[in-house]
Formats: C-alpha cells, sequence, structure tokens
C-alpha cells in the first residue's frame, strides 16, 4: 500500500511527523507538504508563480518527502500529477494541530488537501488533534492506522472525504469514537485593530469561537465529550432540497 500524506503546518511539523511514522508500519508513505505554515489557506492553488518542490531530508527518516513552495491543495495536485510515479492508494493529511470542526472545514487547508485527494480520485482522510497546547499525537497516529486499514476494505464512495478530529487525551481517557455531522462555528470579535509606528490602523484576525451548532451528533459535541469525530464529507454542495423551489421564480435576463 502507497499513502500520499501532507499537511498545512509544514513538511517540518511534528504531526505530519508522527502520522507518517504512523503509517509506516503498514505502508510506504510519501510525505509532499508545504515548506511553511499554511494553514487556513483554504482550497487556494498557485496559478500565477511557479512552484517549486525541493527533495528533503524528513527527520530521522529515510522517507521520500518534498517541501513544496505552495499551499497544501498543489502539494497533492503537484504530488499525484508530476511528483510520484507509483500508484496512491489514500490520501492523508494532518495531523493538524488545532481542530477542524464544522463550518470551518471551508477554512482548513488541512481538510482541502484531502479535498483535493478526493477530487483527483482517491480516497482521502483530514486529521485534526482539536487543542493548540500540550499537545499529544500519538492517539490521532494511532488511530490514523485503523482508518486506513478499514478504508482498503471499505472503499469510501466517489466525491467522499473523511474529517476526524481526535481530543488532546490520553487513550485511556478517549470515550469512543462517534460518526458525526458537522456542527457550526463562528467568531465573535474577529478583527482586532491596532496602530502601527506610522499611526495607520491595521487588523489582526483572532476573536472567541462561538459553537452554535453543537448538539448531539455533532463533530464539535462529539470532541467535547472525548469522543474521536469521524465526519465523512461530500463536497457536492448543491441544495438540491431547493432546486425545484427556485425554478419556480421562473428568472428571465432582463
Amino acid at each position: 500500500m502507497n499513502i500520499l500524506i501532507t499537511n498545512d503546518d509544514g513538511i517540518f511539523a511534528e504531526g505530519i511527523y508522527k502520522l507518517a511514522c504512523a503509517l509506516d508500519k503498514i505502508a510506504k508513505v510519501y510525505i509532499v507538504a508545504p515548506d511553511r505554515q499554511r494553514s487556513a489557506t483554504g482550497h487556494a492553488i498557485t496559478m500565477h508563480e511557479p512552484l517549486r518542490a525541493e527533495k528533503v531530508k524528513f527527520f530521522d527518516k529515510d522517507f521520500d518527502a518534498w517541501a513544496v513552495s505552495g499551499t497544501p491543495t498543489d502539494c497533492v495536485k503537484l504530488a499525484i500529477e508530476a511528483l510520484l510515479s507509483e500508484k496512491i492508494d489514500i490520501v492523508f493529511s494532518g495531523i493538524n494541530k488545532g481542530p477542524n470542526l464544522g463550518t470551518d472545514v471551508l477554512y482548513s487547508g488541512t481538510v482541502s488537501a484531502a479535498i483535493e485527494g478526493a477530487i483527483l480520485g482517491y480516497p482521502a482522510v483530514a486529521v485534526s488533534l482539536a487543542d493548540f497546547k500540550n499537545v499529544n499525537y500519538n492517539v490521532a497516529a494511532k488511530f490514523s492506522i485503523t482508518v486506513a486499514e478499514k478504508i482498503l476494505k471499505n472503499p469510501l464512495p466517489p466525491d467522499t472525504l473523511l474529517n476526524i478530529n481526535v481530543p488532546n487525551c490520553k487513550e485511556e481517557e478517549i470515550q469512543g469514537v462517534n460518526i458525526t455531522n458537522l456542527g457550526a462555528r463562528k467568531y465573535k470579535n474577529s478583527f482586532i485593530e491596532r496602530i502601527d509606528p506610522r499611526g495607520q490602523s491595521y487588523y489582526w484576525l483572532g476573536g472567541e469561537v462561538i459553537d452554535t451548532k453543537d448538539n448531539d451528533g455533532s463533530d464539535i459535541h462529539s470532541v467535547k465529550n472525548n469522543c474521536i469525530a469521524v465526519t465523512p464529507i461530500h463536497f457536492d454542495l448543491t441544495k438540491f432540497d431547493l432546486i425545484e423551489k427556485v425554478k419556480k421564480w421562473n428568472m428571465q435576463v432582463k
């Protein structure tokens, strides 16, 4: 089995190292990841400047690894369409430092990289550790092995990926694995205004997260209760039940 691994925290982040070491136990792994931090880049691709891919030494491991000057989505496209001659069986993105829950998946470079894998026709998984402090990637890395083995035996439908969020706790504290839907997250006071030395205003994106939909069954609720959340995502965003209603508007060009 051949597994392509990427992330959005950069190729020398701890999370991608732990993921690669875990999956190396069951597969040949290839790492193609951004050369720097590229979080929250969404599904951006690089079109107006060249991409550079440099073969690098991946920590203390003898893996085939490339650092790419572009986004997480660029990494997946470049790996599959240019860098790798081997057939890839699964695309993994992660392990992200911090959660990718609810509607945040629309911003996430981690999830977008997995989406690109699915767009290109490969089984794809995004894995995130739902915390930023005192992180321990061991449970998420170990669980990724289980997920890879399950996908090989139970292929995902086309245009689908799994978004996984793992609580930041010891394995014995995990309360189970839930198959969930996406919750909803919004942010309060998202922009902080500051003044530079020349007296000009600038804005720093931050703010307090507000979970507006964390009902039982959502990924947010699952992680809050120390359960691993596994959310199947389909990237066809069509609102099918609204099609017939909008047809009745009988819109015309005037």
